[in-house]
């Protein structure tokens, strides 16, 4: 109950923002299933050549105490994650993502600057969690 109030919570927080999930997956099979795998949960055929393992995606909710965690996955992907600036395996993808400029509400109900793409990508990853 808790995790379905949470999502609520989210879906009203981003307001106008329309996410397409549908989109989403299309840039998800474009972008991540090489290393994440169709299913996201991190078996995509470049694993054996990776030196790091890619993280279960459908796992990150459950790793965040039921709540998918918005920023730290946008951040990630764009390329503002500081783990990120000191160099991984995980490729940046902020100018892939590229589209109109939009807020996006957190997991806490701040505002993170995005863009449309990576909304939709969002909406995509989220319904992709174990539930």
């Amino acid at each position: 109950m808790k995790r379905v109030i949470a999502t609520l919570a989210c879906l009203v927080a981003t307001g106008a923002v329309a996410q397409d999930a549908r989109i989403g997956e299309r840039l998800y099979a474009r972008y991540c299933t090489a290393c994440h795998g169709a299913t996201g949960v991190g078996d995509g055929p470049m694993v054996r050549v990776l030196t790091v393992d890619p993280p279960d995606l459908t796992r990150l909710a459950a790793q965040n105490d039921g709540m998918f965690p918005r920023r730290r996955v946008i951040w990630r992907i764009d390329g503002r994650d500081p783990i990120l600036e000191h160099g991984n395996e995980m490729p940046v993808y902020g100018d892939l993502l590229a589209g109109a400029r939009l807020d996006i509400r957190d997991e806490t109900g701040e505002t993170v600057r995005s863009t449309q793409p990576m909304a939709d990508l969002l909406a995509y990853l989220e319904a992709l969690q174990i539930r």
